[in-house]
Order: C-alpha cells, then structure tokens, then sequence
C-alpha cells in the first residue's frame, strides 16, 4: 500500500551509546488517502549472535502487514524516532523522513551482536481504522567497543564487463559502452573503488578490446544503417588510461574472451560447446599489458554443474597452472554447501570430466545478498548493512584468521552503487582487503575436497533462437578459416566477433543479441561470396548457367572458373553432384591453390549411361570439403551413339558424297561435249530439263568406268519382279545364297 525506502543508515555499525540516524522516503502507491501520516522507526528486539540465525530471519510472512509486530515501534512520543508529516498522505505522493535513534530508545543491552531494525509508517485510510500500512528493514550490527577477536582479510572482486556493442572496423552499435565509462556510469563508479581500497578486477578482454578502438574514434551505425560519429572517446580514453594505473595495485582475471554463456554452448553441444575452449585460448593469448593478468571462470548457480566446471576449464590451449575459477556458494544448496572457513579455496570433485577434480575459489554468497527483504535486498544500503553484519560476526566468534571472497551476482548490480557500498565496507577495523592472489594457496598447500554444485539454474540461458544464430555464424566462419590456403591468414576480428556473439551478456537482450549476430553472419558471408563459380549468364555471381555437354562414346568434358576476389590466397576444388539423375559419374578433382584476386578453371570429366536432360548443382568446396557458398545450378546433354547410330550416320555420310560425285561427273561431261557455247537454259538460276536418255546414257558410262566388267541390269530398264520359291533366296537360287551372304554387310543392327 506505502512504500518505504530506507536511503541511509548511519553509522553502520554503531556501539554502544551511539545514536542512529535513518533517512528514506515514503511513497504511497495506493488509491487510497492516509490522514495523520507517521513513519516510525522500530526493532526487533532479539540478539543474532550466529550467521545462521542471520540466514534464517524470515523475509515473508503470511499474516497482513497491519498485523505484524515483528518489528515494534519505538514509543516515546517525545522522542525523535518518529516523525509526523504536515499534511495527508495522498495516492502517488512521495515526502522524505528524517529519523533520529538515541541509543537509549532502542532499548537493547550493550552486547555486541546484529538487530533488526527498520522503519513503519502508519496513518489513518479515509474509509477506516489507523493501521500500519508500509514497513522496510534492514540490519544493524552493533560493535563492542573491545577489538574483535580476528581480522577478516576480504578478496572484494569487481566484475568489468559489458554488454558487446563492436560490429566491425570503428562501427559500433550503440553509445552504451562509452555512457557505462563515464564517471556516473556502471564501469565509471566501479572503476573509482580500485583507486581508494585494494581490490580485484574481474575483466572480460573483449570489452577492453572495444575500448581501445573507440578510443581510436569510432562510429555509431543507426537502426537505419546510417553513421555518425561518436561522442564518447575521450571519456573511453580517460577510464582506459585510470584502469592501467589501478592494475600496479589490484591483481586482475581475464574472463575468457567475449564472457561466454559457458552453460549454454556446453548444453547446446557439438560445434558450440567448442567455443567455450576457444574464448579461453584467446584470453590465454590476449595483450594486455604489465603487470601480468590470470585467466579466470566465473561461473554460479545451476551454471556451476562439474560438467560444466570441467569442460570450461580443461583442453584449451595455453592453459596455465595458476588459472582461476570462480563459483558462487549458492551454485551449492544450503544443507550441500562446503564450510568457507577458513578458507575458500577447494578441490571441487569432477566425475563427468576429463580430470577428476578442479581447484576452485568459492565466493561467499551471502557477503551480497542484502536483505531482510527481499524486495529490497539489492539496494546499496541494504547490501552495505548485510555486509557489515556478516563480516562482523565472522570476526567476532572463533581464533586465528580468515579468509573470505566477496563476488556479485551476474546482472545483480547494474549502476554499480551496490558494489560502491561494500567497498566502503572495506575500511571497517575488523576487514583486511587483500586481492584473489593472496586467498590462493601456496603451491605445497593441498585444499580440502567438495563435492560438485547441486543447486538447480535460476536463470533461463541463451535462448534457442539466440543459439541457432550463433551456431550459424560459427558454421559460417569455420567455412571462411578452412578456404584459405593458410588458417593463420583469418582476420582475427572475425574469430572474435564470433565469441563475443556467445556472449552471457546477450541473456535478457534477444533483440540486441539478434541484431549483432545478423550484422556479423552478412559480414562473413559477404566475404565468402568473393570465391565463387564464374558465369556468363546475366544474372551474375551464383545465376544459373546451363551447360549442354555430349558425352560421345558416354564420356565428356566441360570447364568450370573459379574466381578468387579475396585480398588472400585459397585452396578450392569444384564438387558437381546430379539432382535428378543416379547415372551422372564425375571424376574426382584434387583441391588447388588460387591465389589472391586471380582465377582458375577446372575440366569436368562427366559421363552418363542414358540420354536426356541432367540437371547438376556444381558447388565450391575447401580442402576441408566444407561447401563455400551456395551451389551454382548446371542444365548437362546427355547424347550418346551406339552401333546402329553410328552405321546411319556413315550411310547418310556416303550417300551425300555418291550423289555429289554423280552430279560432277555430269557437269564435266557436258562441259567436253559443247565447250564453247552453252547449252539453251544453261543458266543456273534456270537450268533446262533433263534428257532422260541423257541421264541413262551418263549412268551407264560412270558405271562402266567404275567397274567396267559389272553385270548389274540397267538402271533404266523395266525392272521384273522376282519370285520367291523354294530353294530361292530373294531371288537368287539356292546354291548362289551363301555366296551372296559373305559379299554383304551383315552386323546386328542390320
């Protein structure tokens, strides 16, 4: 009905006869009128001397607000623990309260331990009775003015990381990077608490790697695809230049590059679960600078299964023996989770993985859950108090030293103010900062052993849409690194874009995410469209061709050119598959360098066993017989001759070369007869008729030169008819029948 907000709590950790000073807001976010505001401040008057009882308050219960008296009010009237405002509290209106807590008013011994305290509001609704209609708690440990039995030496680790906004070159997507550098954004504010305490940075080199270009100026591109310029370099400059003098003080994690959603790829299997170890080579071989970096695995919750734990930190190249892991204690349940005293550091069982344990940092979980309630639990105060009290009773029970980790949860702190308040924690008397290096132990150590995590995840991961285009893009990139005759040619921009798409920041962001990947795919796909199949066709790169090949005697060959438009050599080969037709047999070609911006042509060797149309998709392969690109459509003929063919053919043949010769013959022939004048009608476009007699007489003189002792009839005599009988053969008699056989041309196409 009323929101509460407690803004400030002070001092933090009071002894003893000090007085508290509360300051917060109320809002009222129901429709209904509030006459006689109050806000008072309260106490629950029970002592918690343990960290479990500090884990066990309760932050919901049953009974309605009106009803609980959890946290009493404070009921001197003449006192300032309450403070009545002027006016009625009206729907949606907001005023300030300012409360001041003698000691004496909270009315609890001067043992040191941790209370629950908070503030109430009451009033008076319109349509009823006076009732406390809005309450906000938090915590309050109260400190003996003895020193505390031990220090707290506390690893505060502060994740750098950023949603990736690169697209290519000096492009980039938007101006969030540069907004989060600035001294009022996240990185800005997180980036001050190394210059005043002792701290770890946690940072993913893909956002350094941003950084660096937009310090070198870069360009916004707009939903429209068009660019301006960007306005945040010098501000990306200034935080880059603050960042490497805070690193001679704070030891710094490399993430593995592009911060993958480690859970996702490995879950996704296959070519995905691969770019897990890749990010890991590329921080393994990432510039940074001096002093020297550790490579580091953050992983929490259901994220933190052995499998994953396993898989994501073994069989990279470059592997070190000092490489981190991180996991969140709540990756455990509560009755599972492994004891943090006095160390965080363990042998965490890996029965699913190729090693059969992994050396582990455990983050204390509860260092940041903030609280009593949880809808106010990731407030800066409130995170500020929690952190106070926890540390506080760890120092106050038990000898001898301690040691603790303090890491947020991912997506927990957004404006980096929660953080900011921890670290001003970092100055209480009983807290030592010390960085990661310290907590690890020295080399002849052994930690003690856990088993793996068993809490469910509590987050959904990259969604399947999301891995699809990321499975896509690394098809796409595999194919573009196995085409080039040397893999170390790859631009490595295009490795790391293609990490940086698998990103855990992406999880929430579908549509950022949607967009980034489709940016980079159509740059790898642009890139491999530059070798390709060259074609005379209108329709240019990738159009369809139709090639007619006859393939005499069933064999064939025709030409494909492939042309190489890269600034790089490649080694390429032509694959020529049918589409519709099981007969088509093409000889293997070996695969051939091509060198940059030139072109190669390849002879198809094809035959068929049948006629007809054969539809055929020829496609260009790399030596890793990855198709490249799309395939280009072939239209082959497929005409073939056999015995019978062929016999037509020569009879044709010889029949256009007998009737030729006749006709010669005649010419020379009446040329001889009449060599000076022409015969009347000689004129070519009008020849006159022809003598049969003339024709008779030319045949029978041609005839008699060929063969002049032939005994064929005569061509212009009646023919008679013959008769078959028996004994006869076509009309040759009996005994003649064999004889005519051998001089004839008999095969088995007639």
């Amino acid at each position: 009905m009323v929101e509460v907000t407690i803004d400030s709590f002070a001092p933090a950790t009071p002894i003893p006869g000090q007085q508290v000073v509360i300051t917060g807001r109320v809002t009222n976010t129901s429709t209904t009128t509030f006459d006689n505001p109050q806000a008072i401040a309260c106490i629950e008057e029970h002592r918690l001397t343990t960290r479990a009882e500090l884990a066990a308050i309760p932050t919901e219960l049953e009974q309605p607000l009106q009803k609980q008296n959890d946290c009493s009010g404070l009921d001197n009237p003449a006192s300032t623990t309450f403070q009545s405002f002027k006016a009625p509290l009206q729907p949606k209106a907001s005023v300030p309260f300012r409360l001041v807590v003698p000691w004496q008013e909270w009315h609890i011994s001067k043992r040191a331990g941790v209370y629950v305290v908070g503030v109430t509001f009451r009033g008076n609704p319109s349509d009823g009775n006076r009732i406390t209609a809005g309450r906000a708690r938090t915590l309050m440990p109260v400190i003996d003015t003895k020193p505390m039995p031990r220090k707290v030496n506390t690893a505060l680790v502060i994740p750098l990381r950023h949603r990736p906004t690169l697209l290519a070159g000096d492009r980039f997507a938007n101006e969030s990077l540069a907004e989060s550098m600035a001294p009022n954004g996240q990185l800005g504010r997180l980036l001050a608490l190394g210059r005043q305490q002792k701290v770890t940075w946690l940072v993913d080199p893909a956002m350094i790697d941003e950084a660096r270009r937009i310090a070198n100026g870069y360009r916004v591109v707009g939903s429209n695809n068009q660019t301006k310029a960007g306005t945040g370099q010098q501000t990306v400059a200034a935080w880059l230049k603050a960042f490497d003098a805070t690193r001679t003080r704070n030891p710094v994690v490399l993430l593995p590059y592009g911060d993958p959603d480690v859970a996702s790829l490995i879950d996704a299997g296959g070519t995905l679960k691969d770019l897990v170890g890749q990010s890991r080579s590329a921080t393994e071989q990432f510039n940074l600078g001096v002093p020297l970096f550790r490579s580091g695995l953050w992983l929490e919750n259901g994220s933190a299964t052995s499998r994953n734990l396993a898989a994501a930190s073994t069989g990279y190249a470059g592997a070190k023996a000092d490489d981190l892991n991180l996991v969140s204690s709540a990756s455990w349940t509560p009755e599972t989770r492994p004891s943090l005293s006095p160390s965080p550091v363990y042998d965490v069982l890996t029965p699913e993985g190729p090693v059969k344990s992994v050396r582990t940092v455990i983050a204390d979980s509860t260092l940041t859950t903030g609280g009593p309630d949880a809808a106010t639990a990731n407030s800066p105060i409130q995170v500020r108090q929690r952190f106070a009290a926890e540390t506080a009773l760890l120092a106050s029970t038990g000898t001898g030293s301690i040691t603790v980790v303090a890491l947020s949860p991912r997506g927990w702190d957004t404006d980096g103010r929660a953080t900011t308040a921890i670290a001003q924690d970092l100055s209480l008397p009983w807290i030592t900062p010390v960085g990661i290096d310290q907590v690890l132990p020295q080399s002849s150590t052994s930690p003690a052993v856990t088993k793996p995590p068993t809490a469910l995840r509590s987050t959904p991961g990259l969604t399947g849409t999301q891995l699809d285009q990321i499975k896509q893009l690394n098809n796409a990139t595999t194919t573009y690194v196995s085409l080039l005759n040397n893999p170390e040619d790859a631009d490595e921009n295009m490795r790391r874009a293609l990490l940086r798409a698998s990103s855990y920041s992406w999880r929430g962001f579908p549509d950022e995410s949607q967009r980034f990947t489709g940016f980079e795919l159509a740059a790898v796909n642009y890139q491999l469209g530059r070798v390709h199949l060259v074609t005379n066709s209108a329709g240019g790169k990738g159009a369809r061709r139709e090639i007619k090949v006859n393939l005499s005697g069933s064999k064939g060959t025709f030409p494909l050119t492939i042309a190489n438009e890269l600034n790089v050599s490649v080694r390429v080969g032509i694959v020529v598959s049918s589409a519709n037709r099981p007969d088509l047999r093409i000889e293997p070609l070996e695969t051939r360098v091509l060198a940059a911006g030139q072109k190669a042509t390849y002879q198809i060797n094809a035959s068929a066993e049948q006629n007809g149309l054969i539809r055929a998709d020829a496609q260009v392969i790399s030596a890793q017989q990855l198709p490249v690109g799309r395939s280009q459509e072939l239209v082959i003929q497929a005409a073939q001759y056999g015995s019978v063919g062929w016999i037509l053919v020569g009879s044709a043949v010889a029949l256009l070369f007998g009737t030729s010769l006749v006709r010669i013959y005649r010419r020379i022939r009446s040329e001889r007869k009449n060599p000076t004048a022409p015969e009347p009608g000689s004129d070519p476009l009008h020849p006159a008729p022809i003598d049969p007699q003339d024709v008779a007489t030319a045949d029978l003189e041609a005839q008699a030169e060929v063969d002049p002792g032939g005994d064929e009839p005569n061509a212009l005599e009646p023919v008679k008819q013959l008769r078959i009988t028996p004994g006869r053969a076509n009309g040759v008699p009996a005994d003649d029948t064999a004889e005519s056989l051998k001089e004839g041309v008999g095969t088995k196409d007639g």
